[in-house]
């Protein structure tokens, strides 16, 4: 494992931004069909997961999953990292070295990651949950027009929205905050979770304005990408996992060994 002080934060701005997502689009263009193919597989989780909740008359928690969607994405983007790691180098690649890669990160930091994602996760759905029980007294509800009618046109339906969309914004700022620099620096170097989540956080502090700017234009990006039955999010999320990765160059810079 690579010393915690062998790294440092950087000072980002919107020029940086802008300059990782069009890097990200020309990363996209260079293999669109390998970069579509893991946005496809976003997809199809999505819709699976949708049907699933549908099948099993939980129609209410499309909204919270569709919300809590993005936080799991970064974990699945890792191909798409690798990809950009590649393209940087100048290495070629086929599909089968960017899929051994992805498989491979079970064996690393990236499980352990992947758990914490999905903890947090679950907090996000349980608590949307326990918000149903509180505010809505666990209505049925046979259609998602209903839900939407139920919440924005009752006063504990509002309430339901208001509370949820703070305790919500909470959970998507830590796990954003933890995740937005660690994925890929777990990628590209071999240091442990909690360290990769301590430098992420330390980004997140050092440009606040900056990275979590970056963080709603995550989400809005891919809820409109969520709209058309999923389809956008077959370009959209391939895009992001690449600005991601050129970001996270930006961000995080390495100590000179002689000055280590």
């Amino acid at each position: 494992m690579q010393p915690f002080d062998t790294f440092t934060v950087q000072t980002v701005f919107f020029a940086d931004v802008k300059a990782a997502f069009w890097a990200g689009v020309r990363d996209f263009l260079r293999k669109p069909l390998l970069s579509a193919a893991f946005g496809l597989l976003f997809a199809l989780f999505g819709l699976v997961f949708a049907a699933g909740l549908l099948i099993f008359d939980q129609i209410w928690m499309i909204v919270p999953a569709g919300v809590g969607f993005p936080l799991v994405a970064p974990f699945l983007a890792a191909g798409l990292y690798e990809m950009s790691r590649r393209f940087a180098e100048g290495q070629s690649f086929s599909w089968s070295d960017i899929f051994g890669v992805v498989f491979k990160q079970q064996r690393r930091e990236f499980g352990w990651m992947a758990f914490v994602m999905l903890f947090v996760f679950w907090v996000w759905i349980y608590q949307v949950r326990l918000l149903l029980a509180l505010f809505l007294q666990w209505q049925s509800f046979s259609a998602l027009d209903s839900f939407f009618m139920v919440v924005t046109t009752t006063s504990n339906g509002l309430l339901f929205l208001g509370v949820g969309t703070i305790v919500g914004a909470f959970l998507a700022t830590v796990l954003f905050s933890i995740t937005v620099v660690s994925m890929p620096l777990l990628l590209d170097h071999e240091i442990d979770f909690v360290s990769a989540m301590i430098l992420s956080v330390k980004a997140v502090i050092a440009n606040p304005v900056v990275m979590l700017g970056w963080g709603v234009i995550i989400a809005l990006l891919t809820f409109l990408a969520l709209l058309p039955a999923f389809v956008g999010v077959i370009f959209v999320l391939p895009v992001l996992g690449h600005a991601t990765w050129h970001l996270y160059k930006r961000v995080i810079g390495r100590i000179p060994a002689e000055q280590a």
